[in-house]
């Protein structure tokens, strides 16, 4: 969500921020000592005080002598305090006091004498004017403060998602790569989304998910959940093993904060390159889908129940695969993609956008899936309220590196 109210899409690159200070007026922002800005007030807002100066002049000269309207350069301080700080809301003061006398005793154009420059009542807006300006320079300091405070909390906000949700390299083992993340919740960055894609010496293991829940409540899962499958990923063992231990994790977690509710709906994948196979454990997640020739599938298996929630049957999940080979791309997503309705309450239509967007083309790499939906899904919807998460991988070659994407 920008500035302006509109929501926006970052792709996450690696060595590379999202652009947090990008104003909504294409004005530059003030930069901090911690590396975050502070964006610049909106042009309307900085001009506000001049313009407010300009209407009290205008309508003093065209009111009766009688109406003292100048008086309302009174609140002059307070309508800079708003853009300027705690020195400028002073000078604007010292201004607004300066010219209420000017107008008190000029007889051009206001019809006041120089005599009414000290009576009781100008006397009484002077200080009225000063005890408003002192007033001002409090706010304008409180709001620098405030301002202080939202950085080094979005310093704090960052430093969680990139260790949560690190940028997705280009290039992951056997695989190219690209992803993307929007929190669901506005004035966050992490939510309750996660994925990540790890080289292990069992292949190219990824995982993309979504917890019960959304926002900074389910940031405690996302955690536990990911740290779990950093580790798990490079045991012995193989997918199923490590859906096992991201069971066991979640079963722990829900004792701990005495939730018999958590669950978290999560698609393990693991590339073979040798044998050009992936392989899926869907535990109560959207399906990965195959970009593929031409043709988009979405690639269908035995169903199993998210994790945290294996207790309720006897059952355990299976692993499937697929074909998976040079030209091919996998997408993984999560629900905030294909729930995004439109204005008329219509949900994504992934599938028939994709096949839309690669259809009888040249064989896309992640990055260009990435950025196709980065575009799209905006055109369809300019509410979301939930989390997205997208990431998409392919088998690297090396016409990959010749013509990289």
């Amino acid at each position: 969500m920008n500035r302006s109210g509109e929501t926006v899409f970052e792709r996450i690159h690696r060595g590379r921020r999202p652009d947090r200070g990008r104003p909504s007026d294409g004005c530059a922002p003030t930069a901090q000592n911690s590396g975050f800005e502070v964006p610049r007030p909106p042009a309307w807002m900085r001009w506000l005080p001049l313009a407010y100066v300009v209407f009290v002049m205008l309508l003093e000269t065209v009111t009766p002598t009688k109406w003292a309207v100048s008086f309302l350069l009174i609140a002059l301080p307070v309508v800079a305090a708003y853009t300027l700080g705690p020195v400028g809301v002073g000078l604007v003061t010292v201004f607004a006091v300066v010219l209420l006398g000017v107008v008190a005793g000029t007889p051009c154009c206001t019809g006041h004498n120089l005599h009414q420059l000290w009576e009781n009542h100008h006397v009484a807006a002077y200080i009225a004017t000063g005890l408003v300006g002192v007033l001002g320079m409090a706010l304008a300091a409180h709001r620098r403060r405030q301002e202080r405070d939202l950085v080094r909390a979005n310093s704090v906000a960052e430093a969680l998602m990139r260790t949560l949700l690190r940028p997705v390299p280009h290039q992951v083992g056997n695989v190219l790569a690209a992803g993307l993340y929007r929190a669901g919740e506005v004035g966050t960055m992490v939510g309750g989304d996660l994925y990540d894609i790890l080289a292990t010496a069992a292949g190219e293991r990824a995982i993309i998910g979504d917890v019960r829940g959304k926002g900074l409540k389910a940031v405690r899962t996302v955690a536990d959940t990911l740290g779990s499958f950093r580790e798990a990923a490079y045991d012995q063992g193989d997918l199923l093993s490590v859906a096992a231990r991201l069971e066991r994790r979640l079963a722990r977690e829900a004792q701990e904060i005495r939730d018999d509710e958590l669950f978290v709906t999560a698609a393990l994948v693991e590339y073979d390159a040798p044998a050009g196979l992936v392989t899926i454990v869907n535990h109560g997640h959207i399906e990965p889908v195959l970009i593929s020739g031409g043709e988009v599938t979405a690639l269908t298996g035995p169903p199993a129940l998210p994790l945290g929630l294996a207790t309720l049957v006897d059952e355990d999940p299976v692993a499937y695969t697929h074909p998976f080979g040079p030209g091919d791309v996998l997408l993984l997503c999560t629900d905030g993609l294909i729930e995004a309705r439109d204005h008329n309450g219509a949900f994504y239509p992934l599938l028939d956008r994709l096949r839309h967007g690669f259809a009888d083309r040249p064989a896309p790499g992640p990055g260009d899936v990435v950025d196709f939906l980065n575009t799209d899904l905006p055109l369809h919807t300019r509410v979301f309220h939930d989390d997205v998460a997208i990431l998409a991988i392919a088998p690297h070659t090396a016409e990959s590196d010749d013509h990289p994407r």
